[in-house]
């Protein structure tokens, strides 16, 4: 009975291939709601009004789970703030049995104009301390995202302050189009896949 019972609680966890891990990045604190840096955390919150979800607080970040034609999402806002996202996704990647290649991070990105989204497969950091500390932890890059752009519209040296920067005006104005077009590619990527994901939705933008 001692070896069945050792036998039991050493097996391997098997990931559960209908199982996805949906993660908007951002900053925790009231000083960072409607920034720039916090659209990840924006578009889930989005969706879970339309889907009358409610986040709970929990280990390394806040968590929702929903269920989209047959497929169970966890939906995910970090708790450990940007620069250290790779340690709550490496956490509720092993707490859920989630596959690697059922990784989405959203983003935000400055490279993009204003409202325009792209989802890629993989990709370097480009700079991005979230992005980059999710390699750090993982050891790759080799994991969806979703790039929603902020746009540069900064002068020389304010590059942090535009990106902790709040939404003016105009940008409030325009965002919501952009986040819905977010939610249609989460839910593109956990029915049809990446790839023709990105063929249908990223020329829309």
């Amino acid at each position: 009975m001692f070896f069945k019972n050792l036998f039991k609680w050493a097996k391997p966890k098997i990931e559960d291939p209908m199982k996805y891990l949906i993660v908007g990045l951002g900053n925790i604190g009231s000083e960072y709601e409607d920034t720039r840096h916090n659209i990840g955390f924006n578009v889930l919150d989005e969706l879970a009004k339309q889907e009358k979800l409610q986040f709970e607080n929990l280990r390394y970040g806040a968590v929702t789970t929903y269920k989209f034609k047959g497929k169970s999402l966890v939906l995910l806002k970090p708790s450990t703030y940007m620069n250290l996202s790779g340690k709550s996704i490496r956490y509720w990647m092993q707490q859920e049995n989630i596959k690697p290649e059922n990784l989405l991070v959203i983003v935000d990105d400055l490279a993009l104009p204003f409202g325009s989204l792209r989802m890629r497969q993989k990709g370097s950091d480009a700079g991005h301390n979230g992005l980059k500390h999710i390699q750090e932890i993982f050891g790759h890059n080799n994991y969806a995202r979703i790039r929603y752009g902020i746009g540069d519209n900064y002068s020389r040296g304010r590059q942090v302050e535009y990106v902790l920067g709040k939404w003016s005006s105009d940008e409030m104005a325009g965002l919501h189009e952009g986040i819905d077009l977010a939610i249609e590619m989460i839910k593109g990527f956990v029915t049809i896949g990446a790839a023709r994901t990105m063929s249908l939705l990223n020329k829309k933008n």
